[in-house]
């Protein structure tokens, strides 16, 4: 860095300091932490510039201080710099709808699939729940958001992108290439696990799958089925507002979830009566791979009685980001409104706990710190959901409350 770029860069760090003491002493006692913390951040560009043992470059320094900034707020908060923003906005324009198939959030310092859908890319290519993505394109997701990672993935349909993917018990990473595909609509399965028992697993909560649900519901009633069970692990993607229609089809009174922010009008979602269509037993199936709109329907579940929530603590990312864009061409996705329980729990903080704790195997019960009494940690790896069979713990202990003989309809 030359000293002209030096002195320019020392000039910005004493405008902030000599605007960040005046607001102080003009009293602008609302915004004093801001203030502080600018006077901080000033005072440590000063000592990099000065006291770092290479010349650092303040682009790199400024840029990476930013995306902590927004990291350490949650998972799915990201900062794009103006070239990424761009990108991004390339991709929208042409209608890069191409994806591989994934869930993604920020855990361990890397990016962590929290779900991978049916006859995906991600699927085909062997990717599961639980992997972590060591890199992207060749970049390193240590330095990555969330945001940043889906971008990535997503391109023109028919187009490649390389994955290091670091499996479940290993150090090193595969290359893996994915081919991004545009998704189709994720097909419900529904099968009959017992004479009277419906089981109904959902990839997830697109748009039109309530009426789907809806319909196979009425239809398992007149078939004579008496149970019903629903399988949430591996269900994230979708709108929350697609959650809400599916809880209403089961619950018949009391609140559903709540979104509450500081910025926007808060909104509490309320069961109705009159679009309930089962008041029969039920039973729903959670682990750590349940995100985002499947925690909102479990949790409406769980808090409201309606049948047994089996499995283990769900992953932690039900909330609503906004794109807000910066003047120097950079944008922000900010988590601007997270969904909260009946009971008043943020989803996104302390996820969803089931009424029935149950460890998807013995060999996974090493990796947590759940006792059996609902205190796991809600951040935990997720663990990939088994088949349908007595061989999965969370669907045989589902079975087993369903078939007790003192078991009713809530």
């Amino acid at each position: 860095m030359n000293r002209a770029a030096r002195i320019g860069v020392l000039c910005v760090s004493v405008v902030i300091f000599c605007y960040a003491g005046l607001g102080h002493v003009l009293g602008r006692t609302a915004d004093d932490k801001a203030y502080k913390s600018l006077t901080v951040y000033s005072e440590v560009l000063q000592k990099i510039q000065q006291d770092y043992v290479d010349e650092p470059n303040l682009h790199l320094v400024t840029t990476g201080s930013l995306h902590g900034l927004l990291e350490s707020l949650d998972p799915q908060s990201s900062y794009l710099t103006p070239r990424e923003y761009t990108e991004y906005k390339q991709k929208q324009a042409a209608n890069a709808n191409g994806d591989a198939g994934l869930t993604l959030s920020k855990r361990f310092g890397y990016i962590i699939v929290i779900s991978v859908l049916p006859d995906s890319p991600a699927d085909k290519a062997g990717i599961h729940s639980g992997d972590i993505l060591e890199s992207i394109a060749g970049f390193t997701t240590r330095d990555m958001s969330a945001g940043q990672a889906i971008n990535f993935l997503h391109g023109q349909p028919g187009t490649g992108v390389k994955v290091g993917v670091i499996r479940r018990g290993k150090a090193d990473p595969d290359q893996v290439d994915l081919v991004r595909e545009k998704l189709g609509t994720e097909k419900l399965v529904s099968e009959k696990v017992d004479p009277d028992i419906l089981a109904l697993r959902l990839p997830s909560l697109n748009p039109g799958r309530a009426d789907e649900i809806r319909a196979r519901l009425l239809d398992a009633e007149k078939q004579g089925i008496h149970k019903v069970i629903l399988d949430l692990r591996e269900c994230g993607p979708g709108p929350v507002s697609e959650a809400i229609s599916v809880a209403k089809l089961f619950v018949p009174s009391g609140t559903l979830a709540t979104l509450k922010g500081q910025t926007i009008s808060t909104q509490v979602f309320s069961a109705d009566p009159s679009k309930v269509v089962w008041k029969r037993p039920v039973s729903i199936l959670i682990d750590a791979t349940t995100s985002g709109a499947g925690e909102v329907l479990a949790s409406a579940m769980v808090a409201n009685h309606r049948g047994d929530v089996v499995g283990e603590r769900t992953f932690g990312l039900a909330s609503e980001q906004k794109l807000i864009t910066l003047n120097d061409g950079a944008a922000l996705f900010l988590t601007v409104g997270n969904y909260y329980n009946a009971d008043g729990k943020s989803i996104l903080a302390e996820g969803v706990v089931p009424s029935e704790v149950v460890t998807a195997s013995a060999d996974d019960e090493a990796d947590t710190s759940d006792d059996g009494s609902g205190s796991a940690d809600a951040h935990k790896e997720p663990v990939p959901p088994r088949p349908l069979s007595p061989e999965d713990p969370i669907f045989r202990k589902a079975l087993e409350l369903l078939k007790a003989p003192q078991k009713k309809a809530a």
